[in-house]
């Protein structure tokens, strides 16, 4: 097992055992009616919550690879819809940042490492023809700005999202936790 991993194990125990956790007990039901789709970054872990006075319970907090809806019907809308319908969320936030990852991903250099870490070709092939095109899947986008408002225009149109639910997109800087809103 990974030091780091065993370290993060080590450190849940004693979490538990002194139970640290009472300060962070909240309802399943986001206080503020919030759902916030953000990007999977690192720097984000702790920098987004605190730039929006954000406390544990406060919002439903939906990470993933660049802020995006990749497709009408993936797990990022899914959990936009239990959201809005289970959980009571009348306010969808798509945050994006600066200098994200997502910005110019390459799918062909990606599916080169995948062939480098032993994934056949014929692997990835059997997946193109059945179930995707993987080098456009990995490809990323170009401009953030444009990425945030294709996510924030698709849930705005989904068939399955009521007309109430008011959607807004905004990209962060990653280094102060200064938004700008996306028109």
């Amino acid at each position: 097992m990974k030091d780091s991993l065993k370290k993060m194990l080590e450190h849940n125990n004693i979490f538990v055992e002194h139970q640290m956790y009472k300060k962070y007990e909240a309802s399943k039901y986001p206080d503020k009616k919030i759902a916030i789709l953000s990007c999977m970054d690192t720097r984000l872990t702790e920098l987004l919550p605190a730039a929006l006075g954000l406390k544990n319970g406060d919002v439903k907090l939906i990470k993933n690879a660049g802020a995006q809806i990749m497709h009408p019907y993936d797990s990022t809308m899914f959990s936009l819809i239990v959201a809005i319908y289970e959980l009571g969320v009348d306010t969808v936030m798509v945050i994006g940042h600066d200098e994200c990852g997502g910005e110019h991903l390459n799918g062909k250099q990606m599916i080169e490492k995948m062939i480098a870490h032993d994934i056949s070709k014929q692997t990835i092939e059997k997946i193109n023809q059945t179930q995707k095109n993987i080098e456009q899947w990995l490809t990323g986008f170009c401009d953030v700005e444009k990425s945030v408002h294709s996510t924030v225009e698709m849930i705005q149109k989904h068939p399955l999202i009521h007309k109430e639910i008011e959607v807004y997109g905004f990209v962060m800087c990653p280094k102060t936790g200064a938004l700008r809103a996306v028109e």
